[in-house]
């Protein structure tokens, strides 16, 4: 179990299993300002910036690893919404 809480600041703070996304050491730089909201996905989590890009932490196959699709989620993100297994993310430009 994990578990993710964001912070007046913008600041995401992290704690449980590593293996359940608790360990956000990765992403920690991109988490330390700037985050309007957080999603979860299982054993994974989005995390929505006020530039409109989206961080994602966790397990891989429940849409911790969004590598493949980084510079879709770079900008231009309104909202994200999550699953079990995976998140959807809706951008501004349709």
């Amino acid at each position: 179990m994990a578990f993710a809480a964001l912070k007046d600041s913008g600041e995401v703070v992290t704690w449980g299993d590593a293996q359940d996304s608790g360990d956000s050491s990765a992403v920690a730089d991109r988490l330390a300002a700037g985050v309007t909201s957080i999603t979860d996905a299982g054993m994974a989590f989005a995390a929505l910036k006020d530039s409109g890009e989206v961080v994602t932490w966790g397990v891989s196959y429940c849409g911790g690893d969004s590598s493949s699709v980084t510079d879709r989620l770079a900008a231009d993100v309104t909202s994200i919404t999550g699953n079990d297994e995976a998140f959807a993310a809706l951008r501004n430009t349709g």
